[in-house]
């Protein structure tokens, strides 16, 4: 049999083969969204921070928007807006676990919202553990730069702000069940509690002890017990206990 130029004989004879592969085809991963977007927030994050400590160190705070807004240079050695000053240790280790969980989860990213979320989260980890690392006054008891300040809240910085936000969108992607891998999870199928389907009547479903028929099953059997239509001039039954009968009237 010839087969068209640049098909190989195996697969044109396994149609199936070639329509499995198609249709199982999975969904492809979104490494990539997550590392752009965690590199973005890193790169936000510690350009900020430098210009914050050439300009701001040492200096008064800068007020902008009528004090809505305003510039400050703090440094932080607890976690996200000063929150647990004196363990800065600890929290060193909790953004090395989340840098190293989130990396072990995208091996099954397959959804964009998921890598933007996770590509957030990656990222101000990524920017606070920096200042952690390499700034003073001791490696992993680094302190933060934080340089953001709003009425009645605490100081922050870039790096914070993108794990909140990651961690918003974690919140309503989970509320809206969509999964890592891509996929979204479902509520249970209606009908599935034993109730009859929305196009079939409930007359057509037996339930024992009502004499009703199921869908597709003969008319009911006679009763056994129920005499058969005899002929006319059959003898009729004996009495039952020795009851007497009444001779039959003679004819004329």
């Amino acid at each position: 049999m010839q087969t068209t130029r640049g098909t190989s004989l195996s697969d044109s004879t396994n149609p199936e083969r070639q329509a499995g592969e198609t249709a199982g085809s999975p969904r492809p991963r979104r490494v990539g969204v997550l590392v752009a977007v965690a590199l973005a927030a890193l790169a936000a994050d510690i350009v900020s921070k430098i210009i914050v400590v050439s300009t701001l160190q040492d200096r008064a705070p800068v007020r902008l928007l009528g004090g809505l807004l305003t510039l400050r240079e703090t440094r932080n050695s607890g976690a996200a807006f000063s929150i647990g000053t004196g363990y800065t240790i600890v929290f060193t280790l909790i953004a090395c676990g989340v840098v190293v969980a989130i990396l072990r989860t995208a091996r099954n990213l397959r959804s964009a919202p998921w890598a933007v979320c996770l590509g957030l989260l990656l990222g101000g980890a990524v920017g606070n553990l920096i200042d952690r690392l390499l700034r003073a006054p001791a490696p992993l008891k680094g302190h933060v730069v934080d340089w953001i300040q709003l009425p009645h809240w605490p100081v922050f910085n870039l790096a914070d702000s993108a794990i909140v936000c990651g961690g918003v969108l974690a919140v309503l992607l989970a509320a809206r069940g969509l999964q890592v891998d891509g996929t979204r999870l479902k509520d249970d199928a209606p009908g599935t509690d034993g109730a009859p389907n929305a196009g079939e009547s409930p007359e057509a479903v037996a339930s024992p002890g009502t004499g009703g028929t199921a869908e597709g099953e003969g008319p009911e059997d006679p009763p056994k017990d129920a005499p058969e239509d005899a002929p006319e001039d059959a003898p009729a039954r004996e009495p039952e206990d020795g009851a007497e009968v009444p001779a039959p009237e003679e004819k004329s």
